[in-house]
């Protein structure tokens, strides 16, 4: 299975002897503490999980301590991030974390119980993913600017599914209604399989989501995706615009990034960073994520928090003008 492989040759490539290779000299002493335990705040389903929910206890045979994903769902990963942050310094724990943990909850929640600044550290930015604008194929528009004008003349259907309430994808709609100056009411989902059936069945005109959840049925001719997110097009669905090829200036992505718990000390930290960041430009790391429809990043500790920031500074305008309240 593709995303297994996918973790099982990261989760392989942090072991200790990635770690040698990243600083000579070092020895199995370097992960005193017991397993690598990753934490995923998601089930199986989303893009986070795509990259770690699916492979379960199953340690990596390159691990000089096993290798664990463990999976803490609850509260839109909010109680992940809760419960890494009171990790003790001598345990070896990442946890991997999108937007809607460590930008979005942060900025809506009046208590998150976490901040995402002071109680973590950014390790190494993995992967990125795009949305996509997908409409039912009971809509009679092809491409996006024939859509903004089916807005614009039938503004009481103009609603756009999301897959939750607060959700990145929801907060993209916003920012594409407002750069296209259209109006439309966000409908939120219980997440992307009820929505693509609502599309599907013709029930809600307009989805946003990610891109590799509406590719699938894009091919299968079940509802048309005009545009996606990105800066180029996807190697995955080269016939699809961009936005901004589209005639709509607007980019914008999603990831998932590893983050420590600020106890753990520094060198193991940059360690860890260097040892992902490898990771993530070997040959067969590279083509299990494209297999599974991803775009790996290999990114440094500074990378990562330049990346962050960026983002941050993207999309806490978005958020905030919004007024969403959970």
């Amino acid at each position: 299975m593709p995303l297994r492989k996918t973790l099982r040759t990261l989760i392989g490539g942090l072991g200790l002897a990635a770690l040698a290779a990243a600083s000579p000299g070092l020895s199995a002493q370097t992960l005193e503490g017991g397993p690598l335990r990753i934490v995923v705040g998601f089930a199986p389903g989303g893009p986070s999980a795509k990259v770690a929910g699916s492979v379960g206890d199953t340690p990596s045979p390159k691990l000089g301590v096993p290798g664990v994903v463990d999976n803490k769902t609850g509260a839109g990963g909010r109680l992940a991030a809760q419960q890494v942050k009171s990790t003790p310094a001598g345990q070896n724990v990442l946890m991997l974390a999108n937007p809607a943990v460590m930008v979005v909850a942060p900025l809506v929640f009046k208590d998150s119980g976490y901040d995402p600044d002071k109680d973590f550290v950014p390790v190494s930015h993995v992967n990125d993913y795009e949305f996509a604008l997908s409409v039912s194929t009971a809509v009679p528009v092809k491409e996006l600017p024939h859509l903004l004008a089916w807005m614009r003349a039938n503004p009481e259907k103009s609603n756009f599914g999301v897959p939750a309430t607060g959700s990145l994808p929801h907060f993209f709609a916003l920012m594409t209604a407002e750069k296209a100056g259209v109006q439309g009411q966000v409908v939120g989902y219980r997440g992307s399989a009820p929505l693509l059936n609502d599309l599907i069945g013709g029930q809600v005109p307009i989805a946003f989501d990610t891109f590799d959840v509406a590719l699938p049925q894009h091919q299968a001719g079940k509802l048309r995706i005009l545009a996606i997110s990105g800066t180029r097009r996807s190697p995955f669905a080269p016939d699809i615009p961009t936005f901004k090829e589209a005639g709509l200036d607007l980019a914008a992505t999603g990831w998932n990034t590893f983050f420590a718990p600020a106890s753990m000390p520094p060198a193991k930290v940059a360690l860890l960073s260097k040892a992902i960041h490898d990771v993530m430009k070997d040959p067969a790391t590279v083509k299990a994520f494209h297999d599974s429809m991803m775009t790996p990043v290999a990114s440094t500790q500074a990378q990562t928090a330049a990346m962050l920031k960026a983002f941050r500074e993207q999309w806490a305008p978005v958020v905030r003008k919004s007024g969403y309240q959970p």
